[in-house]
Parts: C-alpha cells; sequence; structure tokens
C-alpha cells in the first residue's frame, strides 16, 4: 500500500525531505521486497550494509573525516520512520547496529583505532556491536562481572555477554569490562576485534527480530591489545550512560514509526475488507480503534520531538528520554494489538507486518533499559 505522508512539522527542512525521500526509495527497493524472506531466513545479505552506507544511512552523525557526515536528530527521525515501513525490526535492529557500537569509537578511541575502523564501518565493510548486558543482569551495568586483566601491553579478557545484536557477525565490538573493582568506577570500554582468539559465538533464536542475528559472546583468555581501550580505564560507565541516552531516543523513534505503520496497515485492511455487507472502516467501532491509534502515535511523535529539539539546544532531559522511551513502547503495543485485532485471522498469519510488529513489540520494552527501570531512573532525575 501506498504509505501515508508523516506529520507536518517546523523542525523538517528540504534537507530532511530530500534525506526521506532517499531512504524511502531504498527502503521500497532493496529491502520491501525481501523483508518477509529475510525474516523467515533470520538473516539478510552483508551486501545490504553497503547499499546502506551509499545513500547515507550508516555515516549519520559521525565525524566527516571517516566517512560520516553531520546530522541532527531530526535526521535519525527520519530515518526511522522510512526504515519502519517495511516492518522487520530485525532488519533495522541489525542494520544500524553501528549506531550503538561506532559512538563511543567515534568519542573515546585513539587516533589511530578510529582511523583505522570507523572509515571501514561506515563504510558497510565491516560491522559494529555494543556488548554490555551478561547472563546474569541487563540493566545493571554498574555491577557487570565480565573482566579485562592488565597483562603487559594486553588486556586478558574472560567472561559473558548475551542478547547482542549483530553478534554473530560483528568484526568490531565494543564492550564494557570490569578492569577494576566493584561498582561503576571499575568499569572501562574495551574495543575487541571479531577474529580475536578465545572468543566464541552462540546464535539466540527469538520471539521476534528474527532477521537480526543475536547471540552469546564468550570470551576465554581473550588478548586484547591496550590500545583498543576507549577512554580511559574506570571511566565505561559514564561513556555507557551518555551512549544509552542516544539509544533510547533512536527506540523511541523506531517505536512511533512501527505504531504508525500498523496504524496506516489497519486503515488500508479495514478498507478493503468487508465484513456484514461493507467495509470494516464503516462500522463504528472499528473507526473508533483506529482514531485511538492515530491518537497515541501523534501524542507520541510530537513528545518525540520535541525532546529532539530541546537536545539540539544544548539540554540534557533525561528523566523526559526516560518517559518517551515507555510511552513510545506502550504505542507500539496499542497499536500492534489493536492492528492485529482488526485484521482479524490475516493478523494472525505470518508474513503480514502487523503480525511482525505485534512479536517485536517487547524486544522494545525490554532493550535499552525496561519500562521499569525507565520509571525509576526517571523518579530518580525529578528527586524522588
Amino acid at each position: 500500500m501506498k504509505p501515508t505522508k508523516p506529520f507536518k512539522s517546523p523542525f523538517y527542512t528540504d534537507e530532511h525531505e530530500a534525506f526521506r525521500e532517499t531512504v524511502r526509495r531504498f527502503v521500497a527497493k532493496e529491502i520491501e521486497p525481501f523483508a518477509n524472506e529475510w525474516d523467515e531466513a533470520g538473516e539478510f545479505p552483508r551486501e545490504l550494509y553497503r547499499k546502506a552506507s551509499a545513500i547515507g544511512l550508516m555515516g549519520m552523525g559521525f565525524p566527516e573525516a571517516f566517512g560520516g557526515y553531520p546530522a541532527d536528530q531530526f535526521m535519525r527521525i527520519v530515518a526511522s520512520q522510512e526504515l519502519a515501513r517495511h516492518g522487520s525490526g530485525g532488519i533495522n535492529a541489525s542494520l544500524m547496529s553501528h549506531g550503538i557500537g561506532a559512538p563511543p569509537i567515534a568519542v573515546g578511541a585513539r587516533p589511530e583505532v578510529q582511523a583505522r575502523v570507523l572509515p571501514q564501518i561506515l563504510s558497510g565493510e565491516t560491522i559494529s556491536a555494543l556488548a554490555i548486558t551478561e547472563p546474569n543482569g541487563g540493566s545493571d551495568v554498574a555491577n557487570l562481572r565480565t573482566t579485562a586483566r592488565r597483562e603487559g601491553g594486553s588486556y586478558i579478557v574472560n567472561g559473558e555477554k548475551t542478547f547482542i545484536t549483530s553478534g554473530m557477525r560483528a568484526d568490531w565490538i565494543t564492550t564494557a569490562v570490569r578492569t577494576g573493582e566493584g561498582g561503576a568506577g571499575g568499569v572501562s570500554m574495551l574495543l575487541i576485534p571479531g577474529n580475536t582468539p578465545g572468543l566464541s559465538r552462540t546464535k539466540l533464536k527469538k520471539m521476534g527480530w528474527w532477521a537480526s542475528d543475536t547471540a552469546t559472546l564468550h570470551f576465554d583468555n581473550c588478548r586484547v591489545p591496550v590500545e583498543y581501550l576507549i577512554g580511559e580505564e574506570g571511566r565505561g560507565f559514564q561513556i555507557i550512560m551518555r551512549n544509552f541516552n542516544s539509544e533510547r531516543m533512536g527506540m523511541a523513534a523506531g517505536c512511533a514509526a512501527y505504531a504508525r505503520v500498523c496504524v496506516d496497515e489497519a486503515m488500508a485492511y479495514a478498507q478493503l475488507r468487508e465484513t456484514f455487507g461493507k467495509p470494516l472502516s464503516q462500522h463504528q467501532v472499528i473507526r473508533h480503534k483506529l482514531v485511538d491509534m492515530m491518537q497515541k502515535v501523534v501524542a507520541t511523535q510530537s513528545m518525540l520531538e520535541l525532546l529532539a529539539w530541546r537536545l539540539g539546544q544544548g539540554e540534557s532531559p533525561v528523566a523526559e528520554i526516560c518517559m518517551l522511551k515507555n510511552q513510545a513502547t506502550q504505542t507500539m503495543a496499542f497499536c500492534a494489538s489493536e492492528a492485529v485485532q482488526i485484521f482479524g485471522g490475516a493478523g494472525f498469519m505470518r508474513g503480514a507486518k502487523v503480525e511482525r510488529i505485534y512479536r517485536e513489540v517487547k524486544v522494545n520494552a525490554i532493550g535499552g533499559g525496561a519500562e521499569e527501570i525507565m520509571k525509576d531512573l526517571a523518579s530518580r532525575q525529578m528527586g524522588l
């Protein structure tokens, strides 16, 4: 079906809209026709990274010296809106995993490491992943257990990371490790090459995001050169927290976009499907469902754009970003559920966008900080 036009907003310039058209054409040609096939296969071709780089998706917000270009929050929102059109969160999660794996490299890695690693990632030649979560705990970053012991010119890494997006194929793994005593002060960030001896990977099967490879990583006496330390030793927790704010904004933009896709799909289906002698859309109860869905999408999009503007003004509204992530994931959950209900039996069948999005609701409500963690963090920021 023909996608509806996005909400008109003064925040979007001609440059944003030109980028929107570029990404929309890319999605229509390179992803949409294959999304269901790749979802069922559990992977997509590596060539897609290079194709995405060619239209500017990989370089957003990264230094120009390494193949990136300046991009504000609204450019990222545009990308999220258009990438959501094909309805497969798994493709987007892995395709854009450099968006959480590479920023710490760009901010804190040594210049020679940046020059060696970032151009490959931003050109789509290599894949970047972020490894923080461990089997014993997810959001409790300050108490992570994977260790990196200094031995001469190397760190010896031991431990496990799990639920790692792009974990099976990543060539560069930005990894949170413990280099010091317990607590946040003992956490550092280390860039680990994917071909490091002692690193093994286990593929995970998931409820949703089938096209995204997700893995548990096992580090068994992995020797990593000291030059791959990101930032200062013992300062990794601060890097992780800054990265989380960006990740949460990105996830909120994606959730708002998938919710809008559910509205579009449900509206189109309701106009075509006939019951009791008339289209579904002529039944009041269906019209009210669609209005309720759109109401939540508009509210979420407005909150998203306001916070994007505030970030552009140099603010750091952490509490509101936490609330936005919850607002967006709850909106996605509501719209996905209602869309499947409107589709009826057709919405329960594999291959429908709304069915796929419905399966992918929970990963968004958990990843990047679970809803409960977001509420707790927001309350602390509010002084409660």
